[in-house]
Parts: C-alpha cells; structure tokens; sequence
C-alpha cells in the first residue's frame, strides 16, 4: 500500500512537472520562431551598396557637405549687401511727445506752466560719394568670397568622396582577411582530424594533438578578433554615411577602380604639375590670398577723405490753441504808448487782446510745417587712435 501511494505521488509530481516542460519547451520554440523570423526579414531587407552608391549618397547627405553649402549661401547675401552699400539709405522717423511743466507757449511765446503734445515727422536720405574706393573693394572681395566658399564646397566633397573610399576598401579587406582566418581555421580543424587519427594509431604523440588544439584556439580568437574588426569598419563607414539602421549594412565584394586617365604611365613630374593646377587646396590658398589683398585695400581706403550727400525732411503738428484774430480789450480798450512833447498829451493806441481756437487739423499742420534741408558733407580723417594704421 506505502509502495502504491509513493508510485501515485510520483506520477502526479512528474505529470505536473512534464507539464511546465511542456510549456518552457513551447515558449522557447515560439521565441526561436520569431528570432528566427526576425533574422530572414534582416537579410531579406539588407542592402548591399557599391562603392559609386555609398560616394552619391554621403555627398547627398553628409552634414560638413551641407554646413559648407549653407556658408555658400552665406558669402552670396554678404555680397547682396556689398551691392547695398552702392544704394542711398533712406529712413523714416516719427514721434509724439509730452512737455509738462514749464515750457514756452508757442502761441504767445512766454514760458508758462502748461502741458504741451507734439506729434514729428521726418524722412532721412544718406548716400556716400565718395568714400576711398571701399565699396568699390568690398564688391570685389564679396566676389572673392563666393569663389572662395566654392572652391571650400569643392574640397569637402572630394575629402567626403576619399574618406568613403577609403572606409569602403576597408570593409572589403577585412571581410577578406576574415575569409582567409576562416580558412585557415578550417584547414587547421582538418589537421586536428589527422592528428587525432595518427594518435589513436600510435603514430604521433598525444602532445602533438594538444599543439594543433591550441592553434585552432588561436585561430578562433583571430576569427573573432577579423569578425569585431569587420564590424567596426562597416559601422566606420555607416557614419560617414548618415545611416541609422546600420544593423542591415553591407557593401559589395566587387570593387572595380579604372584608371581612366592613365596617371600610372605619367612621369612624376607631369603629376606634380597638374596638381600644382587642379588640387582645390592650392586654389582656395590662392583665392584667400586675393581675399586678404582686398581686405588690406579696403583698410587703406580709410586714409582717404569721405564725401556725403544728405537729403532731409521734416514736419510738425501741436495739439495747443493757436491765435485765429484780436479784438479790442472791453475793460482796456487803449494804452499809452507815449506822450506829445511840448505839451505831454499821452498817445495812446486801441489795446487788442489775441483771439484764442483750437488747433488746426493734424494734416493741415503737417503740410504747413514742412521743411527741406539737403547738402553734402566732408570727412577728413586726421587722427583717430592710430585705428586706421593698425
């Protein structure tokens, strides 16, 4: 009976058991599945670029390449204002202000405790004549400057265009070198096979067998040492790219460089002065070099005296009351003005008190009040803090 309730016990255990076995081994199989799964849509999805796709594509996409491009941009809208400085200035102004407190009355001309509104307008126009030649430079350097952001552009493209060639072959000897550890490693495996043959047969001594176990241990360090380094140039590569999914990157093993010009059967010479013509580097050096003689003309300029024409006008409306006529003061309708000599008779004449009305219309007095002034104006440097040597 003991024997029948230990053998149940045993078998509910192992039912129970069996059971969570069955689920774990379930589990496992469907997370398998997915990876499994996961790992085909992988391969289906990778790419395998070429060398002329991955260079297009960094100059379509690589950041320096598109800073450089906005500095081009940049030297052009420098030269748009350049051009500007050719142009007049004109500006406009207006104002409206509140005198309080002791101001003199424009209508009587006597300073009186008042509150007073005035409302201006005016319109500036300034326009150099003559000004050392610096516009005329300034242009010219503004020129300099596009050519110069060009020839900038240029250089980051070929440098981008290198740097990808340069990582692509990378990737391409490193997956090389990984076939030829794998290779060896196998060839190696094929001697271990042998070697164990030999032992078994009492040919070859058992240490013989552990030196080519070690060479295969080694072998498989340097496969995984060539897999990381493969890994690190395509990741090397991805970057000059721009690319965020790396995971499914690869490039070709076909790699095709014709030498369409034929440099390899020119003398050194013959390579050294087309370059001294064609590399970007050498024009930028030049082209900033013009940019600096510019500068320094620009500077020079400032030792010359300036001439300025100027155009202004000006206009004017107040809120306070205005005279609009004079009648005759009724409580002092005369006052004396002197007296006839001989006989002191007092002269007196009629004693007129203003008539006071609001003010006139703001655009009445806007157009009455107008002004004009314009001129020219020289500017003759003659010392100045030793700014214009320096």
């Amino acid at each position: 009976m003991i024997l029948l309730n230990l053998c149940s016990n045993f078998a509910a255990l192992y039912s129970k058991y069996m059971k969570k076995i069955s689920f774990i081994g379930l589990l496992m199989l469907v997370l398998s599945s997915f990876q499994m799964q996961a790992q085909i849509d992988v391969v289906k999805e990778t790419k395998i670029w070429t060398l002329e796709e991955c260079v297009i594509y960094a100059l379509d996409n690589n950041i320096t390449i598109k800073q450089t491009e906005l500095d081009t941009l940049d030297a052009s809208i420098n030269k748009r204002g350049a051009i500007g400085s050719f142009l007049p200035s004109v500006n406009g102004n207006m104002s409206h202000s509140w005198n309080v407190g002791l101001n003199q009355n424009i209508t009587t001309g006597l300073l009186e405790n008042q509150t007073t509104q005035y409302t201006a307008a005016g319109l500036n126009v300034g326009f150099d004549i003559y000004k050392g030649l610096q516009n005329q430079n300034r242009l010219r350097r503004a020129n300099l400057t596009i050519i110069a952001s060009k020839y900038q552009l240029t250089k980051i493209q070929e440098d981008v265009a290198l740097n990808v060639a340069n990582a692509y072959l990378n990737v391409i000897f490193n997956k090389e070198f990984l076939k030829v550890q794998q290779e060896q490693k196998r060839t190696n495996e094929k001697l271990l096979s042998q070697t164990q043959e030999y032992v078994n047969a009492g040919t070859l001594p058992k240490g013989d067998l552990l030196e080519v176990k070690a060479t295969i241990a080694s072998d498989t360090q340097k496969v995984i040492l060539a897999e990381n380094a493969l890994l690190i140039s395509k990741l090397s590569l991805a970057q000059l790219l721009q690319l965020k999914e790396f995971y499914n990157f690869d490039v070709s093993d076909e790699v095709s460089l014709l030498d369409e010009h034929n440099i390899l059967d020119k003398k050194p010479n013959d390579i050294y002065a087309k370059a001294k013509e064609e590399r970007t580097e050498l024009k930028i050096a030049k082209n900033n070099l013009e940019i600096a003689m510019k500068d320094l003309s620009i500077a020079r300029g400032a030792y010359q005296p300036t001439l300025q024409g100027f155009y202004s006008f000006n206009t004017r409306a107040s809120y306070s009351d205005i005279v609009t006529g004079s009648i005759i003061n009724a409580g002092d309708p005369t006052r004396p003005i002197g007296v006839v000599e001989g006989t002191n008779q007092l002269v007196v004449q009629p004693n007129y008190s203003s008539v006071l009305g609001g003010p006139l219309p703001i655009f009445d007095q806007f157009n009455n009040n107008k002004g004009q002034s314009f001129g020219v104006q020289l500017n003759v440097p003659i010392f100045n803090g030793f700014s214009v040597r320096n």
